[in-house]
């Protein structure tokens, strides 16, 4: 029997969350005997992880929407990148000739447009959840979701802004929680906080992430009296660039220089969560989930996360993680100080939370159930490898 062949067009090729559940995604295509092939809009990290995990990889422009596309200037390069992003994806379609397409975002619906008008199947894996957006933009956002064969989003959180758009959609999405995979040895909390405290982050450095409010934290925390350090762990979008010298100048101003360390991206957060004590997810914007969330649960680390979107979610019911205000970051240096000194009923519950989270988040139920809906919706037997 011929292989069954899989288009999957993801809009990066970073290794941040929503690029490692593509990953899975692969993984499920993969272990039902897809033939999986990737389309990105240029280089990165993430193209050598799909073609080790036995994906193809094409390089194909694709227009992504963005905020900055409601000025002038960015409706014109939108409209640019529309029309060069048509060409291309038309010739990778007649190229690779897929049974289903699998586009990993709403944020690239040109992919949406393009499987219907070629009479293909198109399942759309939804990570976004503007809910503070005007309603108009997220209506639009939305809007071409309505023509897609099948929805699945990543929580009942995004589901909910979906379905403040259109109620059909609401309706028609599946719920289907990331698979996350953990260390495969978790380390232990340290027995007693001997030193500084240590706290990290993770993730993209932009205002919408809040790593400045971790710094903030920093800083009340030491001139309270603790001994506190802070681990930094992500890079910039392109363009964001003057928000990295804009932290560094919060640090530097802030006498930080010997407490916080950015350290850049690294691909593995595990090793960076085994040498952290507490882990503070401090995002500004809703979240429709939180993959660094849980996998600092994995890590058997107490999370800190801000509270009123799709992070609340990712770690419902875990009993080492707090949900805080997302902009108090007193609140934020008061739970902290709280942590430590109940540290020794902290880290038991961040022991017993890794083993929550390997159960609700394995990445073979993600793959099973991800698998099971592109079977469907090719139509055709699995073949199983």
């Amino acid at each position: 029997m011929d292989r069954r062949s899989l288009l999957i067009a993801h809009p990066s090729a970073d290794l941040y969350g929503s690029d490692r559940v593509m990953l899975e995604a692969i993984d499920a295509a993969v272990g039902r005997g897809w033939q999986v092939h990737v389309t990105v809009p240029g280089p990165g990290p993430l193209v050598e992880e799909v073609r080790l995990r036995g994906g193809d990889v094409s390089l194909c422009p694709t227009p992504v929407l963005r905020k900055s596309a409601l000025r002038p200037a960015g409706l014109v390069r939108l409209i640019g990148a529309t029309v060069r992003g048509t060409v291309a994806g038309v010739r990778l379609l007649r190229t690779v000739r897929p049974q289903v397409l699998y586009t990993s975002t709403l944020t690239i619906p040109l992919w949406i447009a393009l499987a219907r008008l070629s009479r293909r199947p198109v399942l759309v894996h939804v990570h976004e959840s503007e809910r503070a957006a005007p309603r108009l933009l997220r209506r639009l956002l939305a809007t071409p979701l309505l023509v897609a064969t099948a929805v699945v989003v990543n929580s009942e959180f995004s589901r909910s802004v979906l379905a403040d758009s259109f109620r059909s959609l609401g309706r028609r999405s599946r719920v289907l929680y990331n698979g996350v995979p953990g260390p495969e040895h978790a380390v232990p909390p340290r027995p007693a906080i001997a030193g500084p405290a240590r706290l990290l982050f993770v993730g993209r450095l932009s205002p919408r992430k809040g790593p400045q409010v971790a710094v903030e934290v920093v800083r009340l925390l030491t001139e309270a009296g603790r001994d506190v350090t802070l681990d930094v762990v992500g890079s910039v979008f392109p363009g964001y660039e003057w928000f990295e010298e804009q932290l560094r100048r919060q640090i530097r101003e802030a006498g930080l220089l010997d407490r916080v360390r950015l350290q850049g991206f690294r691909p593995d957060v595990f090793p960076s969560l085994a040498a952290a004590d507490v882990l503070l997810v401090p995002s500004q914007g809703d979240e429709p989930f939180g993959n660094i969330a849980v996998e600092g649960a994995l890590a058997a680390r107490p999370v800190l996360v801000s509270t009123g979107s799709g992070l609340d979610e990712a770690v419902q019911g875990m009993a080492a993680a707090r949900r805080l205000p997302p902009d108090d970051a007193t609140a934020w240096a008061d739970e902290v100080v709280r942590l430590l000194e109940d540290w020794d009923a902290v880290r038991g519950d961040a022991v017993t939370d890794a083993v929550t989270a390997r159960s609700r988040y394995a990445p073979e139920v993600f793959r099973t159930a991800l698998a099971d809906r592109l079977d469907e919706l090719a139509g055709t037997p699995a073949v199983t490898r």
